[in-house]
């Protein structure tokens, strides 16, 4: 065999080595053209689906569903990711929750509060919403993104489920854009985040404003409405209490803690399942200390107040499923909604990833998540595989018996079906890739333990990862990062110590192809 031949095989041989691995990288299958692909795990989605049929046989109905979200909790802010007590502030309840429950430590928000709680609503990364940032005062959007949305909450109200959110809402203040609108059968809570409500009250930090009428007059002029809301579906929607002090602000959480409470004691008498989202005003900044608790944590810091006291009602509405007899049919799920505002500073809270909220560096988007079901998720269980907070979306399908093929089919789904990842005993993911987004703005994804970054957000001061930073591509490669060596981001090895910087990137295209055959919407954000 001569030189030239040897040569041609090797190389046929090679080319064909590559394919193979490349195939064996990415594992996904799609089962339909506008819905992401997932990796088939047949044998654990059976036991799943037997477990649920044998569960729902025992209670006579089907699961509750409780989220508890909390705002811009770092993921090292919990006793359980490596924080509590050891930072000043003690978790015993969350940490209580991860024990009995699964613990993950690759779960993942979007960057900023408005698109992570409209993407665990639709199912759907917010470009595909245009719901890409909050929704702040004087914004006019140019239409209605939730007119052509079917949200969780409607799909589970339609299916035979009380639905209820609590707290936080932030996703749009105006008619036909509020929880109790789009899906909710009843909501309890605030509109904007804790810092849009105390602005006009707290007169140290923001003088110019409160001191000045001219200028009162001309915020009240846009501020968000900053009365606690009660409103039901198709229904009155009541203003109730107003903030007028930061007193007022403190309470808040202790105030919708209290109503969650007494409506799981009374959902749970009733003939349906319940879907509560209960979401916590604290830990965004401005964090002010209840009153009527007294010092919390060893720290003594506000933000440090707000991260044991929001473990101290994550506890009592824990208890509260257990007194009302559901705790074994509840499914509950607690994260934060993206990563620490460090703008806030020292008001913010801890990860020991580079970045924080606003950006897509894991710091921005990696999240505690903790999965808990009394009897169902197996106890004392961790795991490092992908999840993507938009997977609640299709796990709370499947406990509601709601088939997909039901969803419209001219839009594109995200979500992935982890039901049998989180309640299979050694149960597996079956997300491959968690895709991050800014505004519309395709900047990451994350594959296995591989991170590649097509765009970053880089601060030019410390803690001004929002108010002073730039967003610019990476330069003449991405930049691609092993999370198992490099946690930190912080020195590429694409060219050096992976072969694998090319199957990432095919990923990411076949991702940004989708964009072709759904258009995504632009609402004015």
């Amino acid at each position: 065999m001569n030189a030239r031949r040897v040569f041609l095989l090797s190389l046929a041989l090679f080319s064909t080595s590559v394919m193979a691995q490349a195939v064996d990288f990415d594992r996904t299958v799609r089962t339909a053209k506008n819905h992401e692909p997932a990796i088939p795990r047949p044998e654990q989605d059976k036991t799943a689906i037997e477990t649920l049929a044998s569960l729902r046989q025992k209670q006579g109905r089907r699961p509750n569903i409780l989220w508890l979200v909390i705002d811009d909790m770092g993921y090292g802010d919990p006793g359980c990711y490596g924080g509590g007590a050891s930072i000043g502030a003690a978790t015993p309840n969350i940490d209580k929750l991860a024990r009995g429950g699964m613990k993950l430590t690759s779960c993942y928000a979007q960057q900023t509060c408005t698109p992570t709680r409209s993407a665990i609503l639709t199912g759907r990364l917010p470009v595909r919403t245009g719901l890409t940032r909050p929704i702040l005062a004087g914004d006019k959007l140019t239409k209605n993104p939730w007119a052509d949305e079917v949200s969780l909450a409607k799909l589970l109200s339609d299916s035979g489920y009380s639905t209820l959110l609590t707290g936080k809402w932030h996703v749009g203040e105006p008619k036909g854009m509020r929880p109790q609108d789009i899906g909710f059968d009843e909501y309890y809570g605030y509109y904007p985040a804790q810092k849009e409500l105390s602005q006009s009250v707290d007169e140290r930090r923001y003088p110019a404003l409160m001191n000045n009428p001219a200028r009162m007059r001309a915020y009240e002029a846009i501020a968000p409405n900053n009365h606690l809301i009660h409103g039901f579906k198709g229904g009155q929607t009541n203003e109730l209490s107003q903030i007028k002090s930061i007193e007022d602000m403190g309470r808040a959480d202790q105030v919708l803690t209290d109503f969650t409470i007494q409506r799981i004691k009374e959902l749970a008498k009733g003939d349906k399942p319940f879907f509560l989202e209960h979401c916590f005003m604290k830990v965004h900044c401005d964090n002010f200390p209840n009153p009527d608790l007294g010092p919390l944590s060893d720290a003594r810091y506000y933000y440090k107040e707000a991260v044991v006291e929001v473990d101290l009602h994550v506890g009592a509405i824990v208890k509260a499923l257990a007194d009302a007899g559901v705790e074994e049919n509840t499914f509950v799920f607690l994260t934060s909604d993206n990563g620490p505002q460090m703008d806030g500073w020292p008001d913010a809270g801890f990860t020991p990833f580079r970045g924080v909220k606003g950006t897509t560096f894991e710091g921005g988007v990696r999240v505690p998540g903790i999965a808990y079901w009394k009897g169902v998720i197996e106890p004392d269980t961790e795991s490092n595989e992908l999840f993507d907070l938009m997977d609640l979306f299709g796990i709370s399908l499947t406990l509601a018996g709601i088939s997909p093929d039901t969803l419209p089919q001219n839009r594109y789904y995200d979500y992935i079906d982890q039901t049998s990842f989180l309640i299979v005993k050694n149960g597996q993911s079956k997300r491959e890739v968690v895709y991050n987004w800014w505004g519309q703005e395709l900047m990451a994804c994350r594959m296995k333990e591989f991170k590649l970054h097509h765009k970053v957000i880089l601060p030019k001061s410390t803690h001004m990862s929002i108010d002073y930073s730039v967003i610019q591509d990476v330069g003449l490669a991405p930049w691609f990062f092993n999370l198992y060596i490099d946690p930190q981001e912080q020195l590429p090895v694409g060219h050096r110590r992976s072969p694998w910087l090319a199957s990432v990137g095919t990923k990411l295209k076949a991702h940004a192809a989708t964009f072709k055959t759904y258009p995504p919407k632009n609402i004015g954000l």
